[in-house]
């Protein structure tokens, strides 16, 4: 069972490949950026495409890290508070 996942894993990331490269391969025409202070940025469409898809990841991510090490310093403190409050007392001598 787990090689058949693995397989069907294999070919959907095969076939997104290769509709990705068809993608890139029939929009190659080349598109023209314009941007501030008149900077101007000529490239094909997929490369574009792929600049606005990694951009629009990094922003994500940027945004996702506060809240990502809001979280792991909760869980250390909670953790450290558990593993100081399940010590046992320290026993006391023997009276004899």
């Amino acid at each position: 069972m787990n090689n058949l996942t693995r397989y069907i894993g294999l070919a959907a990331k095969i076939l997104i490949f290769l509709l990705v490269l068809g993608f890139a391969l029939k929009n190659s025409q080349t598109v023209i950026f314009y941007s501030y202070l008149g900077y101007i940025w000529q490239a094909p469409l997929i490369v574009m495409l792929g600049l606005a898809f990694v951009l629009g990841g990094v922003t994500g991510v940027l945004a996702l890290l506060p809240t990502l090490f809001r979280l792991r310093r909760e869980a250390a403190r909670k953790t450290a508070d558990e593993a100081a409050t399940s010590m046992p007392p320290p026993s006391a001598p023997p009276l004899v």
